[in-house]
């Protein structure tokens, strides 16, 4: 049995709210390098409290840019 994995969509919802990674990164309190990998799923975890900022910055939930991938 195959192991899925957890992928951000957080440039999708970027796009949609029409935030840059600058500005993000500013709200959220983290640095653009760390937001930018983050954004390009670079990162195996994340904090729920940047997860939560994230979320309220966006005005979102975390199901809007967490998504499951099951392995093929």
């Amino acid at each position: 049995m195959g192991k899925g994995k957890i992928v951000l969509r957080l440039d999708r919802m970027m796009v949609e709210r029409k935030m840059s990674l600058n500005e993000l990164a500013e709200r959220v309190g983290i640095s653009n390098v760390n937001l930018s990998k983050i954004k390009n799923n670079k990162v195996t975890a994340i904090r729920f409290t940047t997860l939560a900022a994230i979320c309220d910055a966006l005005e979102c939930e975390a199901g809007d840019i967490l998504e499951y991938q099951k392995d093929e």
